[in-house]
């Protein structure tokens, strides 16, 4: 079996596996539904919500459509700055830069705030690979991290885990007495943490957006542990896809409560930070050096298709998840990529390839409850049916699927083929082909003895009478 095969497979498997699994569904579906009130708590703050998203749809739309000028914009102010630029064409080219900067000054140890890059870069085991201990300082990654997995949510990396798996995993993992109480071990973790800002030599983040008019990267977050990464190491490495360009500051006042709204329901997250380059003379506090390495990998192929590109427009605020009927569940981790949930599917075929993960964007019902919630309305659910056009066009489809795709096809030309009178044959064969998959939850269809054409034609012979309806 093909690795693109097995793949595939591992996916319908794990879908099933978490579907069926009672705990995981109550889990999620808790964890979900307290976002889902205090989103719509928070969008009592909106007047005409719906103009915020008509409006933050266009300037994204604008700003990729001129996506190389805004980012040579923004070059120029950062460098003016004393920020350094790094542009990765690849997940490769980005790690070997960043591993360049760690020889270079020896470092051995990292802190890293929460950043989906990372995460696409595998960083953290390219890291451990070469050496250098990598924490992560947001909570919910720290968890994941405990664990050996990668995150579950985008905006929520633990939302799998409930308050007991995760004091049983500090018992385990951090020596904590057994307790139930929150509180406590977020104060444990904190104090894990603390001890590894002040002696880490690099501190990585991601970045919510890039702010062209002031060469600025945003980071907006609820802990101040990205704060943190930053202040104490001497050198901050900031990690962003090319995508998440503004044009201005001014957008952020419309963006950064969007943002939040639509993924946890604040008005605004706890902590919003602009960086500009690193410290400068009379500044107290700060990295001594700034890189930001602005990521492409597939990015500009996304961007290159007309249809497709206003995919690029996400701001990563998790709301389709938190609204996709699949995604409650299957869950995050089912996925096996970085991005997960209807906004996942439909990039990372562009990102990791459309061969191995076509069959992301057929795991949907399409009902566009995504659409509906997204606050820069990416149309989403047209979206997947677009990457499942190009998956057919590019010849990646199965053998078994061009062969019963070619057997609908003769069927459908062949009307002859449908009023054949073997009800028991046709009955049998779809058992046979369904059975496996449709049927295995579900009564497969039995065809009844006599069709609608026959059945009329009858009618038909029994006068005026048998043909009035």
């Amino acid at each position: 079996m093909s690795n693109v095969a097995e793949i595939q497979d591992q996916f319908l498997t794990r879908a099933e596996d978490k579907t069926f699994d009672a705990k995981h569904r109550a889990t999620l579906n808790f964890n979900i539904g307290k976002y889902h009130a205090s989103v719509q708590n928070g969008l009592k703050q909106y007047q005409d919500h719906e103009q915020a998203r008509a409006q933050a749809s266009f300037i994204k739309s604008k700003t990729i459509n001129k996506l190389d000028l805004f980012l040579l914009e923004w070059e120029a102010n950062f460098v003016h700055n004393g920020g350094k630029v790094i542009w990765a064409r690849n997940r490769n080219e980005a790690l070997q830069e960043i591993i360049r900067i760690f020889k270079a000054r020896q470092a051995k140890l990292v802190v890293k705030s929460k950043s989906m890059t990372s995460e696409e870069l595998h960083l953290n085991e390219f890291l451990e690979g070469n050496g250098i201990e990598s924490v992560e300082t947001d909570l919910g990654e720290y968890i994941v991290q405990l664990r050996g997995e990668a995150p579950y949510h985008i905006v929520t990396p633990a939302m799998h885990l409930s308050k007991k798996d995760v004091g049983e995993l500090f018992q385990e993992k951090l020596q904590m007495p057994p307790t139930d109480n929150a509180e406590d071990m977020v104060a444990l973790a904190r104090r894990v943490m603390r001890e590894k800002y002040t002696s880490a030599d690099v501190g990585i983040t991601g970045g919510n957006f890039l702010v062209a008019d002031i060469g600025g990267v945003a980071l907006t977050e609820n802990e101040g542990n990205a704060r943190l990464s930053v202040t104490f190491p001497k050198v901050h490495i900031a990690i962003v896809g090319i995508e998440k360009i503004v044009p201005s500051l001014e957008d952020l006042d419309l963006y950064w409560p969007l943002l939040a709204t639509s993924g946890t329901g604040q008005q605004v997250t706890v902590y919003n930070s602009v960086l500009t380059g690193p410290r400068k003379k009379g500044e107290t506090d700060g990295p001594e050096e700034m890189y930001v390495v602005l990521l492409d990998n597939g990015r500009t192929d996304l961007l290159a298709d007309p249809e497709k590109r206003q995919a690029l427009n996400c701001i990563r605020c998790g709301a389709c998840l938190n609204a996709c009927p699949v995604y409650r569940s299957v869950g995050g981790h089912t996925y096996a990529a970085t991005y997960s949930g209807p906004i996942g599917s439909v990039i990372t075929p562009h990102y990791e390839g459309m061969e191995k993960f076509k069959h992301l964007s057929y795991a949907s019902s399409l009902c566009g409850a995504c659409t509906s919630v997204c606050p820069v309305k990416i149309d989403l659910h047209n979206l997947l049916l677009l990457n499942r056009r190009q998956a057919v066009e590019e010849g990646l489809a199965t053998g078994d699927e061009k062969k019963a795709m070619a057997g609908f096809r003769f069927t459908m030309l062949n009307r002859w083929t449908l009023d054949l009178p073997i009800a028991k044959l046709k009955t049998w064969a779809i058992d046979k082909i369904f059975g496996n998959t449709w049927g295995k939850r579900r009564e497969t269809p039995v065809f009844a003895q006599k069709n609608f054409k026959r059945l009329w034609k009858e009618r038909q012979k029994q006068g005026p009478q048998g043909r009035s309806i």
